[in-house]
C-alpha cells in the first residue's frame, strides 16, 4: 500500500505550502486508509479553510497515509517524509507548515525537522512521553481540548514546554474541546489558519495565536 496526496489548492505561484495530516486508529481487518473514513474527512474542512485564507498564496495538500494507525514497521512519519519528497519538484524552496490531528499531530511534530518545514501545527496530538525532536527555529502551535479522552493533554503540555527551550512553542488550551474537534471547531480551525498565515505568509493576526507567537506560552480559551 502506498500513501496518496490530494491537492486542495494548487496555485501557479504560491508563497507557501501546507501539508495536512489526518489521524485514525489502526484496524486489523482494514489496514488501508480510506478517503471516506471519519478521521480523514475531519481534515477536509480545515484544508479548505486554509486554502481560502491563503487567497491564492498557499498550496494546500492533504496526505492519506499508507496504512491506518501507527504501524511501527512503517510509521506516518515516513509517509510525511515521502510526501515532502514528492512535493519537492513543484514546491522546492517554499516555506512549509505541517498541520496534523491526533496521530497526524504526532507525525507533524516528529517530521517537523525536515529541511522544508518552517512551522508545525499539532491539533489534539496523540504523543508519547518518549517523543523527542529538534525543532529549533521552527514555530510550533499545539492546540488541545480539555475534554480529550483519546489523546492526553498532559503529554501535549509536556512536549510543548520542551520544544519551547529552542523555539517559539505555544499551547492553546481549548476549554471543553474534545478529540474530534467538532465541539469548538471554529477555535481549532481558526487557530491553525491564523498560525499558518502568520508563519508562512507573515500576516498580522490577532487573538490567542498572536499572544502565543509573542511568547505567551499557554493561552486558555
Amino acid at each position: 500500500m502506498t500513501a496518496r496526496l490530494i491537492t486542495t489548492r494548487g496555485p501557479s505561484s504560491p508563497d507557501g505550502l501546507v501539508l495536512v495530516l489526518h489521524g485514525g486508529a489502526s484496524r486489523k481487518d482494514h489496514p488501508a486508509v480510506s478517503p471516506t473514513q471519519l478521521s480523514v474527512l475531519r481534515m477536509v474542512p480545515i484544508a479548505h479553510r486554509l486554502a481560502r485564507a491563503g487567497r491564492g498564496r498557499l498550496a494546500v495538500v492533504r496526505l492519506l497515509n499508507s496504512v491506518r494507525g501507527w504501524d511501527t514497521r512503517h510509521t506516518p512519519v515516513e509517509d510525511v517524509r515521502w510526501a515532502l519528497e514528492q512535493l519537492r519538484p513543484e514546491y522546492d524552496g517554499l516555506p512549509t507548515c505541517l498541520v496534523g490531528h491526533s496521530l497526524g499531530g504526532r507525525a507533524a511534530l516528529l517530521a517537523g525537522d525536515q529541511p522544508e518545514v518552517s512551522s508545525v501545527v499539532a491539533l489534539n496530538p496523540w504523543v508519547h512521553r518518549t517523543d523527542r525532536v529538534d525543532l529549533t527555529g521552527r514555530p510550533v502551535l499545539v492546540v488541545h481540548g480539555t475534554e480529550d479522552r483519546v489523546a492526553d493533554p498532559g503529554r501535549s503540555v509536556a512536549i510543548t514546554k520542551e520544544l519551547a527551550g529552542t523555539t517559539i512553542a505555544g499551547y492553546l488550551n481549548v476549554t471543553g474541546g474534545q478529540h474530534s474537534m467538532l465541539r469548538h471547531r471554529s477555535v481549532f480551525e481558526g487557530a491553525a489558519t491564523d498560525f499558518v498565515r502568520a508563519t508562512l505568509l507573515g500576516a498580522d493576526v490577532t487573538g490567542p495565536v498572536a499572544d502565543l507567537l509573542d511568547g505567551a506560552g499557554v493561552v486558555t480559551v
